[in-house]
């Protein structure tokens, strides 16, 4: 891989930016304000990155990250990312996005609905149940001892070994959780959800803790609609 192009440049997207840079990677990076609001971030990332449109980092991206609120979902750029592999980090929060019926129902997952919206792309969910916090301090290399794994689910096979391999890559291992349906898992609420990577609860007032794969699927098998 040799570019992450990055739709969505805020807490997720910037640490995931710059873990990125930190592997070798090149980044574009993109929101929904203009590449001019992202010119501290890339003066930070130094030469590996540059900002962009929203269709221009789709289009430069060999994975793409789309890390944007819900109710954004639909701004995303379709014909770009005809083909890609694409990792959604979105998280449903009624509060924030409203109401969305198929989710609220059971009937689909947000990333399902990421994936209708672009259904010639490979949609995978990844980096949604971490706090950003604790996945810029937790990486390290494979095979390193103490190593957190994070779960992913998808569709396509293929995608999910391509976006594990990026995963790998930024300091993590991977543990397959199933198709997109299964992807409720990892939202909000759920054992999952932030508190593995913890030393204690609430996560987000805590230092980060290494999580393995045994400690994770545990976590994602314990989850209850």
């Amino acid at each position: 891989m040799t570019t992450l192009g990055l739709i969505g440049s805020g807490k997720i997207g910037g640490t995931l930016a710059r873990l990125a840079v930190a592997a070798g990677i090149d980044v574009v990076l993109s929101n929904s304000r203009g590449p001019e609001s992202l010119a501290d971030l890339v003066a930070e990332l130094g030469d590996k990155a540059r900002a962009a449109t929203p269709a221009e980092a789709a289009a430069a991206g060999d994975i793409v990250v789309v890390t944007v609120p819900l109710k954004a979902y639909q701004s995303v750029p379709v014909d770009p990312l005809v083909g890609k592999v694409v990792i959604d980090t979105n998280n449903y929060a009624p509060g924030r996005d409203g109401e969305f019926a198929d989710v609220e129902a059971g009937v689909a997952t947000s990333s399902e609905l990421l994936q209708r919206h672009l259904p010639r792309s490979r949609v995978v969910k990844a980096f949604n149940n971490i706090y950003f916090k604790h996945l810029a301090v937790l990486g390290r290399p494979a095979g390193a001892d103490g190593r957190t794994s994070l779960p992913i689910a998808g569709d396509d096979i293929e995608a999910k070994k391509a976006a594990a391999q990026l995963i790998s890559d930024l300091g993590y291992d991977t543990v397959d959780i199933g198709a997109l349906a299964d992807s409720w898992r990892t939202q909000p609420g759920t054992p999952v959800y932030g508190v593995p990577y913890a030393v204690a609860e609430p996560f987000w007032e805590n230092p980060a803790a290494p999580a393995d794969a045994e400690k994770v699927r545990k976590a994602v098998e314990a989850a209850e609609r």
